[in-house]
């Protein structure tokens, strides 16, 4: 059966149409797509910005830091790396697209706990040489606590998370989404030690195992061995077809400072200094 110049040209426009909108899904996030977005957050009540990935936001914001490295943060989609309400909103999400997400406490950082103030003796801080003053934040037992109020001979702490109760407006774009194999090696190995830059690091990859050369400027990284772990856990769990993560540490003896290369030995032979 022939069909008609009119038959040829829908079915090519439809299919057409097709192929765009397949494009089109798999371009959108999902679950386990690794992606760099950028985002600013602040709490709905007061308008106050908390965190953002631009530098001159932190800035006008009271926020910077020069230790912090301001870029597109990488996330996993759906491993908890953000509040669970950003997280979900990122599913569907398109490389370019802008959105705006309210993300309440339930989703967010939880609701403010009453049992989690606590009355601590001052006597116990007198003897950790420990001065609270309220607003500070202090660590008891090893976890992180604000200090509500001092008095003669008590101390409030406060263990719930700063955001606790707080509603959070997050305006989020996503930058781009991760594809090859040594970009995602290369975002997990840069959320564990953020510098030096990546590209001082070198992976490889072959037949499902994974090399990472550490560069000499990481080697005082505070934690190197538990955070090589780290790394190891995250590809492994995140990349099912890694089946082993090698890490490589070269160490280079350094030139002496003083030492005198013999052209310049050669050409210094016969001077003489005047004093």
């Amino acid at each position: 059966m022939r069909l008609s110049s009119k038959s040829v040209v829908l079915i090519s426009w439809l299919s057409r149409l097709n192929g765009i909108s397949s494009g089109v899904r798999e371009m959108a996030l999902k679950k386990g797509d690794f992606a760099l977005i950028n985002f600013t957050s602040k709490i709905k009540e007061s308008n106050e910005i908390i965190e953002t990935t631009f530098e001159d936001v932190a800035k006008e914001a009271g926020l910077h830091r020069a230790e912090n490295v301001y870029e597109p943060h990488f996330v996993v989609v759906g491993e908890g790396w953000v509040p669970r309400g950003l997280d979900e909103a990122l599913v569907s999400l398109e490389v370019g697209e802008e959105k705006t997400v309210e993300v309440p406490p339930e989703k967010g950082f939880g609701q403010r706990d009453p049992a989690k103030m606590r009355l601590i003796p001052m006597r116990r801080f007198k003897n950790e040489r420990v001065t609270p003053v309220p607003g500070a934040r202090i660590e008891v037992d090893g976890r992180s606590a604000l200090v509500r109020s001092v008095g003669a001979g008590r101390v409030q702490v406060d263990f719930n998370h700063p955001l606790a109760g707080k509603t959070l407006i997050y305006n989020v774009k996503l930058e781009k989404t991760l594809e090859s194999s040594e970009e995602k090696v290369r975002a997990v190995i840069h959320r564990r030690i953020p510098v030096p830059p990546i590209e001082r690091f070198k992976v490889a990859l072959s037949q499902g195992e994974c090399t990472i050369q550490i560069p000499q400027e990481a080697f005082l990284t505070e934690g190197l061995q538990l955070i090589k772990r780290a790394i190891s856990t995250d590809l492994q769990k995140l990349m099912p077809e890694l089946v082993a993560v090698t890490f490589t540490e070269t160490f280079r003896r350094p030139e002496a400072a003083s030492e005198v290369r013999p052209a310049e030995a050669a050409s210094s032979k016969g001077t003489a200094t005047t004093p």
